[in-house]
């Protein structure tokens, strides 16, 4: 009888077991066909992305744009993003901003441009009653709209975005990315107790940290009172080079591939400090273009004008033409500058005012490194009547478009050659054996 009960038992527990096991190779059956079909999920849309990314170009543009749902014909539809970068020191008693850029980036064109305006603009609207408070500067104490209201009225741009950084960021953001290399311009010494601030670097390339760029960027001036040299840009102007320039390799060295790790401590930091008004669904659709940029395509300029004492107080007063003539050079499209010079070039011209400008002879001296630059100089001012006596190309390249006056022509005429060619800084010369009437010489800032 016991040995009956032992193997109705047995053969009770080898019922279980095998009952046990169709349910394990049940669930197995159902995990792997899970599997299966995730996978096949994985792969059809590893698929599309792939299809969608070879549309697109390859590489991490291509998908970038595609996880965005863009194509090819997205950005053509797109406008140029212009902002406002303030620059502040939270840091001190008074919250001024001492960096004021307006920039701005072309996806179409893959252009950049950087325009810096010197933090003593005058903008006041009395110079009898001018204080202080009428220096650009210190808008930002107002509010950030009326800065930004007084930028657009100044360069005639409608800038509706703006970025304010906080001097920490950069520091952070520089050590997060393993210092940055930049040529330091001069010897850097310069001591503040009052404000903990010790500025000593040394000419020359070399990798800055945090605290070294935020020296850089603020430095103005040695203890002994010298500064940047004048062909450089002397005190603020030469202070907003070096930012403009430092801004740039920033920018090249925060987006090399190495940093795709760091993202998310950029991130931290930009949204600790940093303050902006862009929403993120308009500044996305830049992303997969900016990776793309080139930082050698950065123009970069400073508003023109020069210092002048007013009402006891030292301000920089802006030069209106100058200033649209920048703006133009540096926030305006090609097709945007070619119409204009077009336009100018079409106008009627009367049989004796082209029998005055014959008489004007012209060298036109080509210094801008592109070659069709002094045939469309040349087939403009030909169109205008005048005499091109002569023309060459420089070995080295001039960044600006000047315009010589050297036999005294009247200015009416020199005014003329200038809004022809849309540019032009006019300079008066001392030459008089010259054998030409005017001499220009074009520069990179010339767009034909």
């Amino acid at each position: 009888m016991a040995k009956e009960k032992m193997e109705r038992i047995e053969r009770r527990e080898n019922i279980e077991k095998r009952g046990r096991s169709k349910k394990q190779k049940k669930k197995h059956k159902v995990l792997k066909a899970f599997i299966i079909i995730i996978l096949i999920i994985a792969i059809a849309i590893g698929i599309f992305v792939a299809y969608s990314a070879m549309k697109n170009g390859w590489g991490v543009t291509g998908m970038i744009q595609t996880v965005l749902g863009h194509d090819k014909d997205t950005v053509k539809n797109m406008e140029e993003f212009k902002v406002l970068v303030l620059g502040v020191s939270t840091d001190t008693s008074a919250v001024l901003t001492d960096t004021i850029i307006v920039a701005s980036y072309d996806p179409k064109t893959q252009k950049a441009s950087m325009l810096s305006i010197p933090r003593d603009t005058f903008v006041g609207k009395s110079e009898s009653s001018a204080t202080s408070y009428n220096k650009i500067n210190a808008l930002y104490q107002t509010n950030i709209d009326k800065i930004l209201s007084t930028v657009n009225d100044i360069t005639g741009l409608d800038i509706e975005y703006y970025v304010v950084v906080d001097t920490e960021a950069l520091i952070k953001l520089v050590d997060t990315i393993g210092g940055v290399e930049f040529n330091v311009p001069i010897n850097m010494d310069y001591d503040d107790t009052s404000q903990k601030l010790h500025i000593h670097l040394k000419a020359g390339l070399q990798k800055l940290d945090g605290e070294k760029a935020e020296n850089l960027v603020r430095f103005r001036h040695n203890n002994n009172g010298t500064s940047y040299p004048a062909s450089y840009g002397d005190n603020d102007l030469g202070r907003m080079r070096t930012q403009r320039e430092f801004i740039t390799q920033v920018v090249k060295q925060t987006i090399q591939f190495k940093n795709i790790t760091k993202i998310g401590e950029i991130v931290d930091i930009a949204y600790k400090y940093v303050k902006t008004n862009i929403p993120l669904s308009y500044a996305k659709d830049y992303i997969p273009y900016a990776l793309e940029f080139n930082t050698e395509n950065i123009q970069t300029g400073t508003l023109p004008g020069t210092p002048a004492k007013i009402n006891g107080l030292w301000f920089y007063k802006y030069n209106k033409t100058e200033t649209q003539e920048i703006v133009q050079q540096l926030f305006e499209s090609n097709e945007e500058n070619n119409e204009r010079n077009e336009n100018s070039a079409s106008k009627e011209i009367s049989e004796e005012k082209l029998k005055e400008n014959a008489k004007i002879k012209i060298e036109i001296i080509n210094g801008s490194g592109i070659d069709s630059s002094l045939a469309a100089v040349e087939t403009l001012l030909k169109k205008q009547g005048y005499t091109i006596s002569k023309t060459s190309t420089t070995k080295t390249e001039t960044k600006n478009t000047a315009i010589i006056n050297n036999t005294k022509v009247e200015s009416n005429i020199v005014e003329d050659i200038k809004n022809t060619l849309n540019t032009g800084v006019i300079q008066n010369s001392t030459n008089t054996s010259s054998k030409v009437d005017i001499t220009i010489i074009i520069g990179t800032n010339y767009n034909k």
